[in-house]
């Protein structure tokens, strides 16, 4: 089976994988910076005693890592093989997939009655263990992938140059954020909603802005992008709350893994797009339209969950903080 043949449909006469977006290297720095800003503001958030959840609840907290950065991009690599995506499209579902969650999936974890105190926890041990574990998987399941292996070599990506690009974007501004969240508690709990309204609102400008100067490119593949974003998407939380109920864990805590590994940080994974994958058209497109459908489908899903109990309590070993 391949969805290869939704290229032939009228969407514009450009194939996608020779689409490159509109954009400037002020453009590409604003976005860092803005990505930047946004997850030091997730650190803001953390507190030492999230990483003590390992401890404190290690099947649930194994059963996320793992089916973040083992299941997912495996998975994904499948998907895309066997449905014949092109190259680009595959590769940009890899680098989602590859992504940290972000706090959305707290937000959503929270609306779904799920274990928010799980949730936050594996959120920030997520972010550190992206530092590393995120450069290593796109260059490994990009670099094996018959069709996606061709944009990495077409842009001579490499993962010592990912590691770095996601130290800036990830590890320095966690890092002090978590350091000012330990050190002035005060100071962060005062500073983090300005901090993350102002970024989320510069980001919502950021893509609009982005989106109308590609305008006619993200509306001559849309049909195919929404096609392999609405599947990853599904697969996705469908691995979470899947692996989360084999391994029996409490239904607080399914939920949580399921918004853990279902919500990915797009936002990253387009900044990425554009600056290490130079825009390339479905690389970019599905960092994109992923952060759009990712929020349409974890906000249907999360009020549908809110309507039904649990039916378990949330382990006693965490509390859940709101």
């Amino acid at each position: 089976m391949s969805l290869a043949f939704l290229t032939s449909l009228p969407l514009g006469a450009e194939d996608i994988d020779n689409v490159q977006l509109h954009t400037s290297d002020g453009m590409v720095i604003i976005l860092s910076l803005i990505i930047a800003v946004i997850m030091f503001g997730i650190a803001l958030e953390m507190k030492v005693d999230d990483f003590r959840t390992v401890k404190d609840a290690p099947k649930a907290m194994a059963v996320g890592i793992i089916a973040q950065f083992v299941l997912l991009p495996a998975i994904t690599y499948l998907l895309t093989v066997a449905l014949g995506f092109r190259p680009s499209i595959a590769m940009g579902m890899i680098l989602v997939a590859c992504c940290p969650p972000g706090n959305v999936s707290n937000i959503l974890v929270y609306r779904a009655r799920g274990n928010v105190a799980l949730s936050l926890s594996m959120t920030a041990v997520s972010n550190f263990l992206a530092i590393f574990l995120m450069p290593l998987n796109i260059a490994f399941w990009g670099g094996m992938h018959p069709e996606a292996s061709k944009v990495l070599q077409d842009v001579n990506v490499s993962a010592i140059e990912l590691l770095f690009d996601i130290i800036v974007l990830i590890g320095i501004p966690l890092t002090i954020g978590l350091f000012v969240s330990s050190r002035h508690p005060e100071i962060a709990k005062k500073v983090q909603p300005l901090v993350k309204q102002v970024s989320m609102i510069f980001l919502i400008l950021f893509i609009v802005g982005a989106l109308a100067s590609n305008f006619s490119a993200f509306i001559n593949h849309i049909a195919l992008i929404a096609v392999a974003v609405f599947l990853h998407d599904s697969l996705a939380l469908l691995l979470g709350y899947g692996i989360a109920a084999s391994f029996r864990v409490a239904e607080p805590n399914r939920r949580a893994i399921t918004f853990e590994v279902g919500v990915r940080n797009a936002a990253l994974g387009l900044t990425i797009a554009l600056a290490t994958f130079k825009g390339i058209g479905g690389v970019a497109m599905v960092a994109a339209w992923w952060g759009v459908w990712d929020l349409i489908a974890g906000l249907i899903l999360s009020s549908w969950w809110a309507r039904r109990p649990t039916g378990d309590p949330v382990d006693s070993t965490i509390e859940a903080r709101a």
